[in-house]
C-alpha cells in the first residue's frame, strides 16, 4: 500500500479537500431532479431502500423536518464488483443546520482503524461496508464520531459510467499520460473514466492522486448535468441514477430538504482530518486519528447539530 511520509500526506490530504462540497451537490442535484422532473415516482422507487430503524438510537426525539433540525447525512461512494458487495471507498459526512443556514463536511480517511459495529471486532472503517452493508457503515460511522446520522445516501463508483454516458461523455484535463489516457484535456466515455478514476499504482501520488482524478470526474459530471442539451437526455439520466443510487431517504423528506434546508449549502465548512498517523498491526496498515483533532472534530458536528 502507498504510504507517504508524514509531510507529504499532509499536503497531499488538504488536496484531497478541493471541491469535496461537489458531493454535497451531487446530493441535492438528485433530490432535485427526482422531486421536480416528471419521471420522479419510478426513479424514486429504484432509489429508495429503507432500513430497519425508523430513527438514529442516537436522537432523543424523532427530527423534524418541517420545524428545520439540523440534520446529517451519511454518503458512501461503494466500489462494488461482480459478485463482490465491495468496500465504501468515499465516506463523507454531512451536518446541515437550515437555522444558521451552513453546512459541515468531514471526510473519514477510508483505512481508520475503530470498531466495526455488530462484529466486536476492529478494522479499517471502509470494510464496514463489505461485512453489513449499508446499515453497518451507517452504524459503524455514528459509534465513530458519536453523533446521529439521520440519512444515508450511497453512491455506485461502477455506475459512474452509466450517469457519464447518459450525459454523452465528459472532459477532463489530465495531468500526466498513463495507459493511453494522453496528458491534457480529454474527453472520456463512461467506461474510460471508470479505468481513469480507478488507476494507482502508476500514479506518483497513489490514491490521492487516485482521488484527485475522482473529483476531477465528479466535477465535469456537474458541468454536463446542468447543460441545456442535458434536459433532452434526462430519461437516460433517471435510468441511471436509478440504478447506481440508493437512499433512506422518502419522498416526503425529500421535498423537505429540497424546500428548508438548500440555503445551507450556500455556506459549507470543511473539517479536515490531517494530523493522524498509520501503524501498522497484523501486517496491515491503519489510519490512527489524532486523539485533541478527533475530539475536536466531534465536537464541532454536535454543536453544529445543536446536541450541546
Amino acid at each position: 500500500m502507498f504510504k507517504p511520509n508524514n509531510k507529504s500526506r499532509k499536503t497531499k490530504k488538504k488536496k484531497r479537500w478541493v471541491n469535496r462540497s461537489l458531493i454535497f451537490f451531487i446530493l441535492l442535484g438528485v433530490i432535485y431532479l427526482v422531486v421536480f422532473f416528471p419521471k420522479a415516482s419510478s426513479t424514486l422507487d429504484n432509489i429508495h431502500q429503507p432500513i430497519e430503524r425508523e430513527a438514529s438510537p442516537k436522537r432523543a426525539e424523532k427530527i423534524v423536518l418541517e420545524e428545520k433540525n439540523p440534520i446529517s447525512v451519511l454518503l458512501l461512494g461503494v466500489d462494488e464488483r461482480e459478485d463482490d458487495r465491495g468496500r465504501s471507498d468515499t465516506m463523507i459526512v454531512l451536518t446541515i443546520n437550515p437555522a444558521d443556514q451552513s453546512t459541515k463536511m468531514v471526510s473519514i480517511p477510508r483505512d481508520t482503524y475503530t470498531e466495526i459495529v455488530g462484529l466486536d471486532m476492529s478494522d479499517k472503517i471502509n470494510h464496514a461496508y463489505a461485512f453489513g452493508g449499508i446499515e453497518m457503515s451507517l452504524d459503524t460511522t455514528e459509534n465513530l464520531l458519536d453523533i446521529p446520522i439521520d440519512y444515508v445516501v450511497q453512491l455506485n463508483m461502477d455506475g459512474f459510467k452509466d450517469i457519464i454516458d447518459a450525459l454523452d461523455g465528459i472532459t477532463v484535463d489530465n495531468s500526466f499520460a498513463f495507459d493511453g489516457f494522453e496528458k491534457g484535456v480529454i474527453t472520456l466515455s463512461g467506461d474510460e473514466a471508470l479505468d481513469y478514476v480507478r488507476m494507482r499504482y502508476q500514479d506518483p501520488n497513489g490514491d490521492f492522486g487516485r482521488q484527485d482524478r475522482q473529483k476531477q470526474v465528479i466535477k465535469s459530471i456537474m458541468t454536463e448535468a446542468v447543460s441545456a442539451t442535458t434536459l433532452f437526455n434526462y430519461p437516460k439520466i433517471f435510468d441511471a441514477l436509478g440504478k447506481n443510487v440508493k437512499t433512506n431517504m422518502e419522498f416526503n423528506a425529500m421535498i423537505d430538504i429540497q424546500s428548508n434546508y438548500r440555503e445551507a449549502s450556500k455556506n459549507v465548512e470543511q473539517l479536515i482530518f490531517e494530523k493522524g498517523t498509520g501503524e501498522t498491526i497484523g501486517g496491515i496498515w491503519y489510519y490512527m486519528m489524532d486523539e485533541d483533532e478527533f475530539a475536536a472534530v466531534k465536537d464541532q458536528l454536535k454543536e453544529h447539530l445543536q446536541l450541546k
